[in-house]
Parts: C-alpha cells; sequence; structure tokens
C-alpha cells in the first residue's frame, strides 16, 4: 500500500530540510512505498529553494505551490487533490509529529480500518512544552466536541491523521480554508460511517518559526464545522454516509 504525507509548509525555512530528511530516511529504512507531497502555501522565505533543491536529491519527494487563496486547510486541500497513494496521512512542517509514530498508523490502517486518529491526550500520548494557553483552550475544545458527538475520542483537532484514499474522496466537498479543517476530516468521517482506529502519538513544539495558528481568528471557524458536522449528522437522512454503513442502517431499520 503506497503512502502519501502531504505537508503544508508557510515561511518554513527552519524546519523544513530537517522534517523531510528525517522523514524520508524513516520511511525508506522501513521499505515503504511513498511519496512525501509538500505544498508551499505563498512562503515570502527560502522554503521554495529548499524544495527545489531537496527534490532533486529524493527521488520520492514532490513539492507544489499553491496557486490558490492560502490558510492551512487550503494547503492540505490543494495537496489532497494531488496526492497519488493508496493512502494519505497529514504531518506538520515543524517536525512537531514523529516519523516513528506516523510508521504506527500505517501499520494500523492496513489492519483494515479508513482512518488513524492519534491522540496526544490518554494513555500512551505525549506533548512536549506544549503553550498552557494553547492547551487549556485545546482541552476546552475537544470536550466541547467529545460530549457534543457522544465520543470516546479527545483529540479531534489533532491534525496527525492518516485516510484510505476512498476515504478522503468520500469526505468531499471538504469547507475549511484554515486550521478547522483538521476538525471538518475526523467529524466527518465519523459521521458519514468510515471506521476509525485510535492510536497515542507524541507531539514536541516547534524548534523554529512561529505557529501559524491564530487562536483568536479560529473560534467561530470551528464552531461553524462543528455546527455543520452536527447538522449533517441528524437532517441529512443518510445521504453522505459511507455506501456499506448506509446498507448496515437500512438491514438495521428493516
Amino acid at each position: 500500500m503506497k503512502l502519501s504525507i502531504v505537508i503544508p509548509a508557510h515561511n518554513e525555512e527552519g524546519s523544513i530540510e530537517e522534517t523531510i530528511s528525517t522523514l524520508y530516511a524513516k520511511l525508506k529504512e522501513n521499505r515503504i512505498d511513498h511519496e512525501i507531497v509538500v505544498v508551499n502555501d505563498h512562503s515570502r522565505d527560502t522554503t521554495e529553494a529548499i524544495l527545489a533543491r531537496m527534490s532533486t536529491e529524493m527521488d520520492t519527494l514532490v513539492y507544489y505551490n499553491n496557486d490558490g487563496p492560502g490558510g492551512f486547510g487550503n494547503a492540505i486541500r490543494y495537496g489532497l487533490a494531488r496526492f497519488s497513494g493508496d493512502c494519505v496521512a497529514i504531518m506538520m512542517a515543524d517536525l512537531s509529529d514523529s516519523p516513528d509514530d506516523l510508521l504506527k498508523f500505517y501499520h494500523k490502517l492496513m489492519e483494515g480500518y479508513d482512518c488513524v486518529f492519534g491522540t496526544r491526550w490518554s494513555n500512551g500520548g505525549k506533548v512536549v512544552d506544549y503553550p498552557f494557553v494553547k492547551k487549556i483552550i485545546n482541552r476546552m475544545a475537544n470536550a466541547i466536541v467529545k460530549y457534543t458527538f457522544a465520543l470516546k475520542y479527545n483529540d479531534c483537532t489533532n491534525a496527525f491523521k492518516i485516510y484510505r484514499k476512498e476515504t478522503i474522496q468520500g469526505l468531499q466537498p471538504l469547507l475549511s480554508h484554515h486550521f478547522n479543517l483538521t476538525l471538518e476530516l475526523p467529524l466527518k468521517a465519523i459521521v458519514r460511517g468510515y471506521s476509525y482506529a485510535i492510536v497515542p502519538n507524541s507531539w514536541h513544539n516547534r524548534k523554529h518559526g512561529e505557529s501559524k495558528l491564530k487562536i483568536k481568528e479560529m473560534g467561530s471557524r470551528y464552531f461553524f464545522i462543528l455546527m455543520y458536522c452536527l447538522i449533517e449528522k441528524f437532517f441529512s437522512r443518510g445521504d453522505y454516509k459511507k455506501a456499506d454503513a448506509k446498507k448496515v442502517t437500512m438491514a438495521k431499520r428493516a
């Protein structure tokens, strides 16, 4: 099963080379058929120059310049429209996500799940140097999501996840332009009946550059996606359900 990794990159000259090199070495070492898809999202530093050079040195690295509107969600959507693998993982450009965890996600997906979701806040999960205020907001937001949708999963906003190609196709159309895409993807997968496993993962704060997440700008956008998925869950009458999930539902009703 070919694995694609989509990485959005905006002004990541301090991190992108180490991130790609570490990821590439780990995947090669484990002989995993893969491609690393980096989307340069309107960077104003040397990110593109670094990607251009590295793409001539690594046979599995491809990069695109996002020629549409900028934003974290837009960059990921750009990559999701172009990856060639049988499954796709979303990872950050600052090496906050672990390549070792990616291997765990990949092997778990091969057990037959449609998606694998990471959790940093359960047994086995780990966070290093997580900003205190951001942590409080994160835990409150995820608690709201968890109880609103009656989930056992406690880290929906964690961007680090992996999906089968067919799952990504089944989650269309994607609406989010920004970090709220990290909530849209798993909630749609859950609401639409895709199977998923939860695997603990680690998270390390970035060594270089600044976080692109602007908390003050994101509250209403997360709320919009939350309400959209809630409306779909209760009022869409199963129109967007995964095909075999819909058959199971209809069989139960009969």
